[in-house]
């Protein structure tokens, strides 16, 4: 969620702001993020919860893709980049990582049955 926070306030910028398509892409991929990760928990299955998993991380590469697009426009300067890109990068391990053990307790269940 922080990550959806700060990229609401770098969308709000002056510059991205102007162009809404930019800026509507880019705050909806950040906040696809936590919102698929509370909708796949919350489905009750480790294989509903791996699939969302997956999304929430297809749309940490998003909100990058958007990130470098809104530098190359001069939208935003190199420090702004490089921070939003740690804390997407950041969150991308996380999620795959939590990917990684949802899938492993997905397989022992499938071995245990």
């Amino acid at each position: 969620m922080d990550l959806a926070v700060r990229i609401y306030a770098v969308a709000a910028s002056e510059k991205i702001a102007k162009r809404f398509a930019l800026r509507d892409q880019l705050e909806r991929a950040a906040l696809s993020v936590p919102s698929n990760v509370a909708e796949g928990f919350e489905r009750g299955s480790r294989a509903e919860f791996h699939r969302f998993l997956s999304i929430a991380k297809a749309s940490c590469a998003e909100v990058r893709t958007q990130l470098y697009l809104s530098r190359r426009l001069q939208y935003i300067d190199d420090q702004t980049l490089n921070e939003m890109l740690g804390e997407a990068e950041e969150v991308g391990r996380i999620i795959g990582k939590l990917r990684i053990t949802v899938a492993r307790h997905r397989a022992e269940e499938r071995g245990k049955a």
